[in-house]
C-alpha cells in the first residue's frame, strides 16, 4: 500500500498542500495523512502515517523537507520505517524519483537530503545578512505587529461590554492580546474572560 504524506509549514500554504494530494494522489497513494504545521514542531499526522504503516508499506512524499527537517531528521525517519520493514519514496530529488527499496535509493536520499541541508543553511546566512544590512540601514523594520493593528477594534468592542475572549474569536487574535491592548490603554478595564 502506498501512503502519502503532506505537509505545509503554514495555513497560508494552501495551494502547496492541495499540489501535494494531487502528486500523491497521482502516484497510487490510497491513504493521505496531510497537516498544515512547522517541521519544528510537533508533526501529528507524520507520526499518524508511520503508525499506520505496516510490513511491506511504501510512505510517500512529495520532497524531502516536507517529512524531514534535516538529514538527522531523515535518518531517524528512515530507521523508524526500516525498523517497521516501510520503504520510503520521494517523488521529487531535483527531479529524480528516491525509494529506499533499494541501497542505492538510501544513498542517494542521503547525499540528496544532505545537500539540501546546506543550501537551507546558506539561504538562511544569506537572509540573516540581508537583515543586519537592512537594519543597519534603517530599512528593515521587522513583521508588524498583527494584533496591536486591531487595537481600535478591541477598544470599540470592550466599550460595547464585549468579553475579551469573545474580542478575541471575533477578530481572530488571541486573548493575551487582548488583555495587553486593554491594558496599555488608560481607564479600560480588563474585566474577566
Amino acid at each position: 500500500m502506498f501512503i502519502g504524506y503532506a505537509r505545509t509549514s503554514t495555513t497560508e500554504q494552501e495551494a502547496g498542500l492541495e499540489a501535494q494530494h494531487r502528486d500523491l494522489a497521482a502516484a497510487g497513494c490510497t491513504r493521505v495523512f496531510a497537516e498544515q504545521v512547522s517541521s519544528i514542531g510537533k508533526r501529528d499526522q507524520m507520526e499518524a502515517a508511520i503508525a499506520f504503516a505496516r510490513q511491506g508499506d511504501t510512505l510517500v512524499v512529495t520532497k524531502p523537507d516536507r517529512l524531514a527537517r534535516s538529514v538527522a531528521d531523515m535518518l531517524a525517519i528512515m530507521a523508524r520505517l526500516e525498523a517497521k520493514g516501510v520503504a520510503l519514496r520521494v517523488l521529487s530529488m531535483g527531479g529524480a524519483e528516491v525509494d529506499t527499496n533499494t541501497p542505492t535509493g538510501r544513498m542517494m536520499l542521503t547525499m540528496l537530503g544532505a545537500v539540501a541541508e546546506f543550501e537551507r543553511a546558506l539561504m538562511l546566512e544569506r537572509q540573516r545578512e540581508g537583515i543586519a544590512k537592512a537594519k543597519s540601514e534603517g530599512r528593515y523594520k521587522g513583521r508588524a505587529p498583527t494584533a496591536q493593528a486591531k487595537g481600535a477594534e478591541v477598544l470599540a468592542l470592550h466599550a460595547e461590554k464585549v468579553p475579551p475572549a469573545e474580542i478575541a474569536r471575533r477578530l481572530g487574535i488571541g486573548r493575551a492580546s487582548v488583555y495587553r491592548i486593554l491594558a496599555n490603554t488608560p481607564g479600560a478595564s480588563t474585566g474577566t474572560a
